[in-house]
């Protein structure tokens, strides 16, 4: 289960046609894969289910930036750019959700 639905996705990156839906759900299952690494825990066993708590919109919010990303960048490298981290970006946002151990 994805914390962001297809259609949330579809919304967030602006696009109406439907031929790019595998692709756009492979993105949203990467990056939330992604975001749960660096969290150290899975979304889905934590936050949604019965009796627990409704995902944080950040982390839902996380999981889009993220899939957009690698949606509209779907090379490893940007050639003829300068290319910097964005105030509040990705593991600003998700900071306080880490579970940290040592």
């Amino acid at each position: 289960m994805t914390v962001v639905t297809l259609d949330q996705m579809k919304a967030h990156l602006n696009v109406t046609y439907g031929r790019d839906d595998d692709l756009i759900s492979k993105k949203i299952a990467a990056a939330q894969n992604h975001i749960e690494r660096l969290l150290g825990y899975r979304l889905e066993e934590s936050y949604g289910g019965e009796g627990q708590e409704p995902v944080p919109p950040v982390l839902a919010e996380a999981v889009m930036q993220l899939a957009a990303h690698w949606y509209e960048n779907r090379e490893a490298v940007l050639i003829g750019v300068t290319a910097m981290p964005m105030p509040l970006g990705l593991r600003e946002i998700i900071r306080e959700y880490r579970e940290w151990s040592f």
